[in-house]
């Protein structure tokens, strides 16, 4: 027991037993329902925030907060192993802070993927109930099933027939049935969501990458 609380104790590992421990209160908190669910969830996908971050990472259809537990989960785990097979067995001296900065970058790039396998896994039982069927499907795929007049049409999550939702009809970009639309915005007032076309939404975030990309290249070159 002694050699893996020694091991959490230590830089990069004791970051993630920092967070696991935020992590423990914050649910805590959510089961005495003193924390909102939706802590991190946002009406739209359209600002960068941490919600749209972890949809673009594949989190989509999940809180935040049930994301970032799982990713947390994961990478400190991954770190505590890399810290009990290789690093307590190396004298480091001053280099553990880079070569921790390294494993935290490489347990997270580790982690991303399967933590968001894991998510995926739960989802279709996670939108049985209702916390996990508001914000929470911002950035969820769905195909859309029937038209409701004019204003509204009825879709279902992609992979999960038992899961609809309610999309809200924009002029000019109306759903029309076997669409495949991905919801961007949540509408409170009307508990339905505004939608755009699957292959509108991959355009869109493959032009704001680059127009990232960019922005970080004229940064760089004012700064030399």
């Amino acid at each position: 027991m002694q050699p893996f609380v020694s091991a959490a104790l230590q830089f990069p590992t004791i970051v993630f037993t920092f967070l696991l421990a935020l992590v423990g209160l914050y649910w805590l908190l959510v089961l005495v329902r003193i924390a909102p669910l939706e802590l991190f969830e946002r009406d739209s996908l359209r600002d960068d925030h941490m919600a749209s971050t972890l949809v673009s990472l594949g989190f989509a259809g999940v809180p935040a907060t049930l994301a970032l537990t799982f990713l947390i989960v994961v990478a400190g785990a991954l770190s505590l192993v890399i810290e009990l097979l290789a690093l307590r067995w190396l004298s480091l001296g001053m280099l553990r802070v880079p070569v921790g900065v390294l494993v935290l970058w490489i347990v997270f790039a580790i982690a991303s993927p399967i933590a968001a396998m894991m998510c995926h896994m739960l989802q279709r039982n996670l939108h049985r109930y209702k916390p996990f069927t508001r914000r929470c499907l911002l950035g969820a795929t769905v195909v859309v099933s029937e038209r409701e007049g004019n204003e509204f049409a009825t879709a279902v999550i992609e992979n999960e027939p038992n899961s609809r939702v309610r999309l809200h009809c924009k002029q000019g970009d109306c759903p029309q049935e076997g669409e495949r639309r991905v919801l961007v915005k949540y509408l409170a007032d009307e508990s339905a969501y505004r939608s755009v076309t699957e292959q509108t939404y991959l355009d869109t975030r493959v032009r704001l990458n680059k127009l990232r990309l960019n922005h970080k290249g004229h940064d760089a070159g004012y700064s030399t």
